[in-house]
């Protein structure tokens, strides 16, 4: 018989629209013979189910089910495509335990823990992950220019600490312009980060469990035609993304080693992506994502691919993988 999978799009974030592009390749790449495969957007003020004809009917939040013709559909399995809130900060993986239904991204904890960048690098921290210096501002906090410097130093960066796609993300020369660059950061969120510039190769690296075992996919360096990773560089085409990175050898196996620890010390579950830049020849992380982008043209399926393994199995995996938990 046939697996019922809602794949969830959208989500209530700067990156719904990502996010949906994301679910749409998920949507037309699962295997039709094995699976019936439903889109549901999931909004702030929607959860629906989106036909071809992209008739919307209401999702039931009950039992995350949805009626067509009087008839009850039901999920053996959530496919979570979600970037952002409610998706990768561990509101679904809490929703979805609590209703038993499988779903293929990490665990409620996991989710929320790596989406909070600040907290995700104090955790790993102590098992030898190394990070740039870093300094913390929330929201009401008096904003001190000259204290940020000289922890940080210049260049910095500014980020909204809970947001993805380099979302609320400045790059910053100067102090004078410390101040605008918190402003944009927290049109996303209500807590900041900045971290001290690293002048160094910056890889992408996919973690993934496959078939039971943790896979590390081959490593992507990033070269961007912008100042840093933007969202332009990241879906505009403003970058160069090489897979495999033009590492050495010990580069690799540092970077490699680095990031299976980071998987398995947090005890991660689905597609991760960490991101790293070399300092002194030693890979600093900078953030770890658990709903990555699953476009064509996003960096994990290009991982994958050159790994020899193809999208469908790669989305195959993940189903598998959550209805026969290991």
């Amino acid at each position: 018989m046939k697996k019922n999978i809602a794949i969830i799009m959208g989500g209530y974030s700067s990156e719904y629209q990502i996010s949906l592009k994301s679910g749409q390749v998920v949507f037309e790449t699962l295997d039709a013979s094995k699976y019936n495969v439903y889109r549901i957007h999931i909004f702030k003020e929607k959860w629906v189910y989106v036909d071809s004809n992209n008739a919307e009917f209401p999702v039931d939040k009950n039992d995350f089910s949805v009626t067509l013709n009087n008839s009850k559909i039901t999920f053996h399995c959530v496919f979570n495509a979600i970037h952002g809130s409610p998706g990768e900060d561990g509101f679904m993986q809490a929703y979805f335990k609590l209703i038993s239904m499988p779903q293929t991204s990490c665990d409620m904890y996991q989710a929320g823990l790596t989406f909070n960048k600040r907290d995700c690098l104090s955790v790993l921290k102590p098992y030898g992950i190394k990070t740039a210096e870093s300094f913390y501002i929330n929201l009401g906090d008096t904003i001190n220019e000259d204290a940020i410097v000289a922890k940080v130093g210049l260049p910095c960066f500014v980020k909204a600490n809970k947001a993805g796609s380099s979302f609320g993300v400045t790059k910053v020369h100067k102090k004078e312009d410390i101040k605008h660059a918190i402003e944009v950061a927290f049109k996303e969120d209500d807590e900041i980060i900045v971290e001290s510039f690293l002048d160094g190769t910056e890889v992408s690296v996919g973690v993934i469990n496959f078939k039971g075992e943790t896979k590390v996919l081959p490593i992507t360096e990033i070269v961007s035609e912008n100042d840093f990773f933007d969202y332009e560089a990241k879906y505009l085409g403003k970058s160069q993304e090489i897979t495999p990175a033009r590492l050495t050898k010990d580069e690799e196996t540092k970077v490699t080693a680095i990031a299976k620890k980071v998987y398995e010390v947090l005890k991660m579950k689905g597609f991760s992506r960490s991101e790293y830049i070399f300092k002194n020849g030693e890979p600093h992380l900078l953030e770890v994502n658990t709903v990555p982008g699953l476009t064509l043209a996003s960096i994990l399926p290009q991982q994958a691919k050159a790994a020899g393994i193809s999208l469908v199995e790669l989305f195959d995996n993940a189903i598998e993988s959550s209805l026969n938990p290991s």
